[in-house]
């Protein structure tokens, strides 16, 4: 038994639309797509068109008459609406509603989120099926999302939930950051540099400079690869003062 949400879609109308829900799914880990009388029919070849490559989805996605049939083997179902309804019912964000089930799922629960079709979304009939309404909180004067943008929303809450990627990190291809050693090694060299070439004309603010100098490198979080630039820079530069003969020219 999948830990997994299972999607459900209630009369969608358009392949295309089912389509971008399955390309949408698949982008979060979901597979397990459900259609309640879908308008134009099952198999759609507009919907596998609209998919992107989300055959999978596709493929699986079974059909029903029912959107009691749909539901029948969960155990919690989450219905998703932006209107008011009449009916006392426990309502949560897409974000507790990613908790949610992902507790129920280690519990060995079964769960389902009911989207409704485009035009109207879901009746109250199939909401009073739900335990659970999902509301996203979004602009007050205007909430209006189409069926992929929905799905989305749900999938990408609950993929995010269980989700361990960095928040920040530094892309560093085939190079490796560069070592604390090769880094001091670096600036030492630089200091050198700096100091022969007659760049600290006071010499009691050299090392307030020099801590300046570092942490600018520092917060560059160079690789091995760019220390290594920097240091074939120095050379370069070194070698153009020599041939010219004049530092303040290179200065300038």
């Amino acid at each position: 038994m999948s830990d997994k949400p299972v999607i459900i879609l209630v009369v969608p109308q358009l392949g295309e639309n089912i389509g971008m829900v399955a390309r949408a799914m698949l982008n979060c880990g979901l597979t397990e797509l459900r259609l309640v009388n879908p308008r134009d029919g099952w198999p759609s070849q507009s919907a596998r068109d609209a998919s992107s490559g989300a055959i999978e989805v596709i493929e699986g996605a079974r059909l029903f008459e029912t959107t009691a049939e749909a539901v029948s083997d969960l155990t919690y179902v989450y219905a998703t609406t932006g209107r008011p309804r009449d009916m006392v019912a426990h309502v949560v964000t897409p974000k507790k509603a990613a908790v949610e089930i992902h507790e129920k799922a280690a519990q060995g629960q079964t769960c389902g989120i009911l989207f409704g079709g485009e035009r109207s979304g879901l009746n109250n009939d199939d909401v009073a099926l739900a335990d659970a309404i999902v509301n996203v909180p979004l602009n007050p004067d205007f909430k209006s999302l189409n069926l992929a943008q929905a799905v989305l929303l749900l999938a990408y809450e609950w993929y995010q939930h269980a989700d361990d990627t960095p928040e920040s990190f530094l892309e560093t291809n085939d190079s490796q950051p560069v070592s604390q050693g090769e880094f001091n090694n670096f600036i030492s060299r630089l200091e050198k540099g700096l100091d022969q070439g007659g760049f600290f004309r006071s010499p009691d603010m050299k090392p307030v400079v020099m801590r300046n100098i570092r942490n600018l490198f520092q917060r560059a979080q160079m690789t091995e690869q760019e220390t290594r630039t920097f240091h074939g820079m120095m050379v370069a530069l070194k070698r153009a003062g020599l041939e010219i003969g004049d530092v303040d020219k290179l200065r300038d």
